[in-house]
């Protein structure tokens, strides 16, 4: 692991947001999951949230004929202007980037026949709310689909973590940890009671995982998805003069486990909520 980590993601962070313009590895199994569940159907209204620089937008715009509409919101400004350039250069009249939060949705009551979100909604700040906005703004019999990463999430990685963590004696970490496990992870029991709070009937919900497969701990901390995406959090529950020192024994932690597994395995469970107003 390099030293001056963090001044090392502050730096190249950045760069990395501003090129990465394709649909991740990460996304798509939780997309084609999604893409298998909605309904579509001719002259639909349709909201993706948290779609990034365009992912399920246009696939659904792909999807549907010009007497459709597909808005796509975010609330990072720079992927929103991705998203229009593609629209432009696509030409693909039927779809729409929107700059605006989940929590504020700039659309009317009973909008929408369709919403999905892929991985999206457990990153929204209130997500009480956000459910809340998804139910005034969908027609009543529309279907709201979303997917999200368990809590059970790279657990190879985090094993490693609160065992070093432990051994360094930073146990208030521990539970900073576990904290922002939660935070980005509801387990399905949370979500379902919270979905079922805001008025959506569940109408199903899919369980399934996929790998990570790396060839030891230092090309996972070296991939560009988990450098950029991932690592800027994980750091954050540090103190900042113990980020390096920390970091270097995971790593180690993590190429003993590859050395005598023969590869590093990062397991990523997810679910799939189909729901109806």
């Amino acid at each position: 692991m390099k030293n001056n980590l963090k001044s090392i993601i502050e730096k190249e962070g950045p760069k990395f947001a501003d090129v990465n313009y394709e649909l991740p590895f990460w996304s798509a199994p939780f997309g084609l999951t999604l893409l298998d569940t909605v309904k579509l159907k001719p002259k639909m209204k349709a909201l993706d949230i948290g779609c990034g620089n365009g992912f399920p937008l246009f696939e659904l715009a792909g999807r549907l004929c010009k007497d459709s509409k597909i808005f796509g919101i975010d609330s990072y400004e720079k992927a929103i202007g991705e998203v229009k350039r593609k629209i432009s250069v696509f030409n693909q009249t039927n779809a729409e980037g929107v700059f605006c939060t989940a929590e504020e949705l700039p659309f009317e009551n009973d909008f929408f026949d369709l919403i999905v979100s892929n991985n999206g909604i457990n990153n929204v700040q209130d997500l009480n709310k956000t459910l809340s906005e998804c139910y005034r703004v969908l027609k009543p019999g529309g279907q709201f689909v979303f997917t999200f990463n368990l809590p059970e999430s790279l657990k190879e990685f985090y094993e490693v973590f609160e065992s070093v963590l432990e051994e360094l004696g930073l146990l208030n970490e521990i539970q900073k940890m576990h904290e922002h496990i939660f935070e980005k992870r509801k387990p399905i029991g949370y979500m379902e009671k919270i979905v079922i709070k805001n008025n959506f009937k569940i109408s199903g919900i899919i369980e399934n995982k996929f790998n990570f497969k790396f060839v030891n701990g230092t090309a996972f901390f070296d991939n560009f998805l988990f450098k950029f995406r991932f690592l800027p959090s994980w750091i954050s529950i540090l103190p900042e003069q113990r980020i390096d020192e920390v970091f270097t024994i995971i790593e180690e932690g993590l190429n003993e486990l590859s050395s005598k597994n023969g590869e590093l395995i990062m397991t990523i469970p997810y679910a799939c909520f189909e729901c109806e107003k």
